[in-house]
């Protein structure tokens, strides 16, 4: 009894045995198909420990299957990198606020319609009707403004440009800018070939006073009223405007000449240089003079193109009614 009970026992322990062998070989099977899927899932790396035991590591992979590199590049708060166009913007939007602190609220302002509102009909002048800005290249003088008593335009130059006359003359002077943008107008007609002659600029107060009496001794105060300006309120004084013909018309200063080849040139390229037709057809109420095709006024490449397009004279484009900032 006693030889047959040690055998039996030692049957369970070796089938005890084997069962144990079993269960560590099944281990370390799962244990290296779990390496395996690790290394499939992403590369990894060791790194030796401190305490001498070799760490693996791997790279982890976002919720959208991509890399967790590739997603700091997209998503890193704060960090220099993986900012893109939000950095940009940032910087954007900081320079917009730069602009506006150094400007003020006219940086988002549309600057024709804020030179306009500075040159407004109602805030340039006086309560004796006189302008307040004779300076500006946007001042308005007609028959209810006058200009300041003994204005001269303190930059007078003689632009160089053909003239109808001979000699040396006041009438053959503009303000300095103005005078520029005659020279670059005659060009620009030579060019296309066009032949203007200058006729008639800057008229000083005493030689205004001469004609004006000439005129109504020779037509009557009412006709002299629609043709010419009572002293002080002539736009030649501010030296800002100038009478030009063509000798195809003999040089006159007609109403022919606006339907010859140089006055129609002059009507449709004159805004180009910062030049409008002064007196329109067809809007004496407004300017207070009859329709003169020869007759141009500088205001600036800005402003011109801009009241041609809008069809308005100067006393209108400049008028309160007609500014909304």
């Amino acid at each position: 009894m006693k030889s047959g009970t040690g055998r039996q026992r030692r049957i369970v322990v070796l089938l005890s045995s084997l069962m144990i062998c079993g269960a560590l070989l099944a281990a370390c099977q799962n244990g290296s198909d779990s390496n395996e899927n690790a290394n499939a899932n992403g590369p990894s790396s060791t790194e030796q420990g401190a305490d001498g035991t070799t760490v693996h590591l791997t790279d982890q992979s976002g919720s959208d299957g991509k890399g967790g590199a590739e997603g700091d590049q997209t998503s890193k708060p704060g960090s220099d990198e993986g900012t893109g166009q939000g950095s940009d913007s940032a910087s954007a939007g900081e320079e917009q606020g730069s602009s506006s602190n150094g400007n003020g609220e006219a940086a988002s302002e549309d600057p024709l319609l804020e030179k306009r509102s500075i040159s407004a009909l109602q805030t340039t002048v006086d309560a004796q009707s006189v302008v307040t800005n004779a300076q500006a290249m946007t001042v308005i003088v007609n028959k209810q403004r006058s200009l300041p008593e003994g204005y001269v335009p303190s930059d007078l130059v003689e632009p160089d440009v053909p003239f109808s006359f001979e000699g040396p003359h006041e009438k053959r002077h503009m303000r300095k800018e103005a005078a520029e943008a005659l020279e670059k107008l005659f060009a620009g007609a030579k060019a296309d070939g066009i032949e203007l002659r200058a006729v008639s600029g800057y008229r000083s107060y005493k030689r205004q006073v001469a004609i004006y009496n000439n005129n109504v001794k020779t037509k009557g105060e009412e006709y002299a009223s629609r043709v010419s300006a009572v002293p002080g309120r002539s736009e030649h004084q501010t030296g800002l405007a100038i009478d030009v013909s063509s000798p195809s018309v003999g040089n006159v200063l007609e109403e022919v000449f606006g339907s010859s080849k140089e006055g129609k040139w002059l009507d449709e390229h004159a805004a180009e240089y910062g030049f409008v037709i002064r007196y329109p057809k067809g809007q004496e109420s407004k300017t207070g003079y009859v329709y003169e095709p020869w007759h141009i006024r500088y205001v600036g490449t800005d402003i011109a193109p801009d009241v041609v397009k809008s069809g308005l004279t100067l006393e209108d484009y400049f008028d309160e009614a007609n500014i909304k900032l």
